[in-house]
């Protein structure tokens, strides 16, 4: 006998809240594609084999099923497909605008802040990383070479220093406390300032401003047609000599090419980034610089974050079937 239960498909794997998952079977049948690539997905899609499902879940990974989820994908789901929980919190694998398009909309989650605290310890890794300039003897040290000959160049303290945060969300408020702690003066630059609540303290100031007042800048906005190399070679020029640039962002909110070019002119001291224009694949010029510190995208790669993670992600499938709404709808769509 046919299940009455509504479907929910499972894009990518559940790595930590299995109990979880399998709890939201009380309440919905639990499906996975057969599919291993996108153009078995489609098919897949169009063949009919996931109609009635009403939920999706999907990982960062999934990616390699499916690819993007562009207007292609988007049009290719069943149409009673109506909710998308995002296990992540950016989404700019998923076409935001092609989901609100379709009638009835796709409605599609993130997890907002889970990741806060992982990212923000991660970016002040890189600062302090960065600053002290590390990676040059951490590399000779490996070689055999102890801190290398000649020896690497003196670092910087944080104390005293400006960090400007381009994109005061929930991690870059995060990183703002700990910065802080470390003797920093937090500067931001947002699309609109932040109530005084929010900001806590640190000043808005224009991009302009941001751009040529920071000893360090930290990049923590996501990735959209607006943000896609936000940091370029006409923004290196307007920053001070020596500037430490730290990315957790997303990779393609800098022109990697232009980030090489100031990190060999010496216009950048050092960098520190955990993510990348075109991810595995890393830009030469950043791999063979000892003064850029990499890390390959690990902002959330811990066991609680990655867990707080799932299970958020899981309790927007569950508020979908059980109430028609999601905890955290992407600010896209708040108003839909």
């Amino acid at each position: 006998m046919a299940s009455t239960k509504p479907k929910v498909l499972l894009l990518g794997r559940i790595v930590h809240a299995h109990k979880t998952w399998e709890s939201l079977g009380e309440i919905a049948e639990l499906i996975q594609p057969t599919a291993t690539n996108r153009g078995e997905f489609l098919q897949e899609c169009r063949d009919g084999k996931l109609d009635g499902v009403v939920a999706a879940y999907r990982t960062f990974d999934s990616v390699s099923i499916t690819g993007l989820v562009d207007e292609e994908i988007v049009n290719a789901l069943p149409s009673s497909l109506k909710y998308l929980a995002h296990c992540g919190a950016g989404y700019d694998q998923v076409d935001v605008h092609a989901c609100s398009a379709r009638n009835p909309p796709l409605r599609v989650s993130n997890v907002p802040t889970a990741v806060d605290d992982a990212t923000a310890d991660v970016n002040m890794f890189l600062i302090i990383g960065a600053l002290r300039n590390f990676n040059t003897g951490m590399q000779a040290l490996r070689e055999g070479k102890w801190r290398g000959q000649p020896a690497p160049i003196l670092g910087h303290d944080p104390e005293g220093k400006v960090l400007g945060i381009l994109g005061m969300g929930g991690i870059g408020r995060n990183l703002k406390r700990k910065a802080e702690a470390f003797g920093m003066r937090v500067i931001y630059h947002n699309r609109r300032p932040l109530t005084e609540e929010l900001a806590a303290g640190a000043e808005y100031v224009s991009f302009e401003d941001l751009l040529a007042t920071s000893d360090v800048i930290s990049l923590n906005l996501p990735l959209n047609k607006n943000t896609r190399h936000i940091i370029s070679k006409p923004q290196f020029d307007q920053m001070k000599d020596g500037v430490v640039i730290v990315n957790t962002a997303r990779g393609a909110v800098i022109d990697e090419d232009a980030l090489v070019n100031a990190l060999d002119s010496g216009k950048v001291y050092s960098a520190g980034l955990d993510v990348f224009e075109e991810e595995p694949k890393i830009h030469p010029g950043l791999v063979r610089n000892p003064n850029v510190l990499l890390v390959p995208h690990m902002g959330t790669w811990t066991v609680e974050t990655q867990t707080a993670m799932e299970e958020w992600a899981i309790g927007n499938l569950r508020l979908a079937l059980e109430a028609g709404k999601l905890r955290s709808p992407v600010p896209e769509q708040a108003n839909l």
